[in-house]
């Protein structure tokens, strides 16, 4: 069966994925081409279903604890099961034991503990919650290495007029696709670098508005995210935004405020009205969109229900 996916995010090359392991014949439309454009470039990378139920639906819970095997099957390597930190500084402790009264899978951990998991957070926070059975990826290398494995396991890219008839359409163009029950949800980002701090993990840190997590990457360098905007503008980043994802990292710690910002990024999250994805087919075109600010989470979930009901709709034609 020939199947044409639309879209290279991270939806698009895990559908891709699924469905080329069913044996279809894949061609991944994609016309710009430039990763830095799609939302997906600029997440988080978390793999930490137990955090997000605190303000997410029971099912994000239970389809996101397939996520780290998922990811670690298709890119071996590829994932750190080191789990998560969530802290908060003194004024907002109270607001731990909220975090902790809305989630599982957690211990409560001590200064002692704290000092042992993160050396250079030594005598920062006085507790905190840990979250051991999560884990994160670095989503930039993840959707680097997933196009290279596709496309050398004979998916073909194509960025104009993908040539041919197609018995199926795989629509994961986010917000771009034209529905009228998507709205945007804006997120904006930095990256820093500095050799003064070593993290092992994600470290999530209580915020009056939105949840700041401190991600590190190779080389000493953090990714600082991410704001949720009621807005589908795509501009820059805002100087509110800005402050308050650095006043966050410099609360963590205060030699993040010297570090180099190497990066700010913006990216528009397509979300419906419950902030859940949904995998839909509309006769021979089936859809995976609203992942909001559940990809890396909860694209393979949906690949699979997708591949699933792709297969199906082979069978019934």
């Amino acid at each position: 069966m020939r199947i044409l996916v639309k879209g290279s995010g991270v939806a698009g090359l895990t559908a891709a994925h699924e469905l080329l392991a069913r044996g279809g014949d894949i061609t991944v439309l994609d016309p710009r081409r430039d990763k830095s454009s799609t939302a997906s470039w600029y997440a988080g990378g978390m793999l930490a279903p137990y955090c997000e139920r605190e303000s997410a639906d029971e099912q994000v819970l239970e389809l996101g604890l397939k996520a780290a095997a998922w990811w670690e099957a298709a890119l071996p390597g590829s994932v750190m099961r080191n789990g998560t930190l969530v802290l908060a500084p003194a004024r907002d402790i109270r607001e731990l034991d909220r975090f902790g009264s809305r989630t599982s899978g957690f211990a409560h951990v001590d200064a002692q503990e704290l000092a042992h998991l993160e050396p250079d957070l030594e005598g920062r926070f006085r507790r905190g919650l840990f979250f051991k059975e999560e884990a994160h990826l670095d989503p930039r290398r993840a959707l680097t290495m997933l196009a290279e494995k596709l496309a050398v396991s004979g998916v073909r890219f194509v960025s104009g007029e993908a040539d041919g008839a197609f018995d199926v359409i795989v629509d994961c163009t986010g917000y771009c696709a034209t529905k009228p029950d998507l709205r945007g949800v804006r997120g904006e980002m930095l990256v820093l670098q500095t050799r003064d701090v070593s993290l092992a993990r994600p470290v999530r840190l209580i915020h009056p508005r939105f949840p700041v997590y401190i991600v590190p990457r190779a080389d000493h360098i953090f990714m600082v995210g991410a704001t949720m905007i009621e807005s589908d503008a795509a501009g820059p980043i805002t100087a509110r935004s800005m402050m308050e994802l650095l006043n966050a990292a410099y609360s963590l710690h205060p030699a993040l405020g010297e570090a180099a910002i190497l990066e700010t990024g913006v990216g528009v999250r397509p979300a419906y009205a419950d902030n859940f994805p949904r995998v839909e087919r509309e006769g021979k075109v089936v859809s995976i969109n609203g992942l909001y600010r559940h990809g890396f989470l909860l694209a393979p979930a949906m690949a699979i229900q997708a591949a699933a009901m792709v297969f199906k709709y082979e069978k019934a034609a």
